[in-house]
This record gives structure tokens, sequence and C-alpha cells, in this order.
């Protein structure tokens, strides 16, 4: 084991009504800082972007998991969560000394783990992992979009917003939405 990897670790689409749920793990070299880092809700798109670009050319160790719409029916979106970063974190292909992740639940791992509370905010490794999730996520949701026209997804990325009920009201749910979230769960209890 190489001493002082420090893999930060954050996940995005825990709210949404569609789509997977998304985690980053990431190693970042002490050599080369990047500059900017912080909460991804707190950087514009075009920022994230540019920042996750630097964050894949200089990661010493980067990998992305998921869980699925299924899985996220099937075991709740806490438990998909949680598994979504166990499977970032073990497609690393260089060994953590420490795992930090963000929040206050840590997935079951083989190395030490600890959650941050605001960890995104204040450790550079754990919002270079929150950026790089959600410029993954977001790009992710784009492509449902496409698949998938008339929720407008590529604009809220499959929150519940008002324009996003609206439409699965009118158009009903499709096989990308989560059946266990309550607005989801009501059209498909009242179709029936």
């Amino acid at each position: 084991m190489q001493p002082g990897l420090i893999a930060g670790v954050d996940e995005v689409g825990r709210g949404p009504l569609a789509g997977d749920v998304f985690a980053c793990a990431v190693i970042l070299p002490d050599e080369h800082p990047i500059i900017g880092l912080t909460d991804s809700k707190k950087l514009s798109a075009s920022r994230r972007q540019t920042l996750a670009e630097q964050i894949h050319q200089h990661a010493l160790s980067l990998a992305i998991g998921r869980a699925s719409v299924a899985e996220i029916d099937a075991m709740n979106i806490h438990h998909a969560t949680l598994l979504a970063m166990q499977r970032a974190v073990l497609g690393l292909n260089k060994v953590p000394q420490q795992v930090w992740v963000d929040g206050r639940h840590c997935p079951k791992l083989p190395y030490p783990t600890t959650a941050i509370i605001q960890g995104d905010q204040n450790k550079p490794v754990i919002s270079a992992a929150s950026i790089v999730a959600k410029v993954t996520r977001d790009a992710y949701m784009q492509q449902l979009d496409q698949q998938y026209p008339g929720y407008g997804l590529a604009q809220h990325k499959g929150y519940p917003t008002a324009q996003h009920v609206q439409a699965l009201t009118q158009l009903g749910v499709s096989p990308i939405h989560r059946r266990s979230f309550a607005p989801v769960k009501q059209l498909l209890t009242m179709a029936s």
C-alpha cells in the first residue's frame, strides 16, 4: 500500500425522480494542486467542466460508480447511494490508505473510511469527486433527454421541478423514472 493516498468520494443524484445515482472516487497528487476546487453546486456548469477536465488530467486514480433506477427502487436511495460509492472506490486502480466520504454515512469498504460533513466544501479531494460526479451525471442526463424527449431532463437533470412533474403527468412514467419516489408512485397509483 502506498502511504498517504487519500480517496475523496461524493455522490450526485439522490433527489431526482429519474436516472441513476452516481458517485466518484478520486485520488489527487500532492504536487499538482488544482485551484478552485469547492462544492460542485457552488460552481457554474462551465467552471465545473473546466475543473473536471483538470481533475481527469492530474488524478492519480479516478473511478465512477453508479446504482441503477432498478437498484434504487429495490433497496432505497440511501442504500443505492452507498452502493454507488462502494463501486466507485473499488473501481480505483490504486489502493487508498484512507477514504474520505462527503456526508454522514460511509459505504462498507476494506479501507479506513471517514464521513465528513460538508467535506465537498472543506476537503479538495472530496470537492474533486463532487465535481466529476456532477459533470458525469449531467452528461448522462443529456443522453437520457435524447432517448426520452419531452420530460426536460437536460434542463432539470431529473429533479422534481414543476416542469418535470407536469411532463410526467402528461407523458406518463418512463422506464428511467424511480417508481419508489412519491411523485412517481402517486402517478402510477392514479393510473392503475
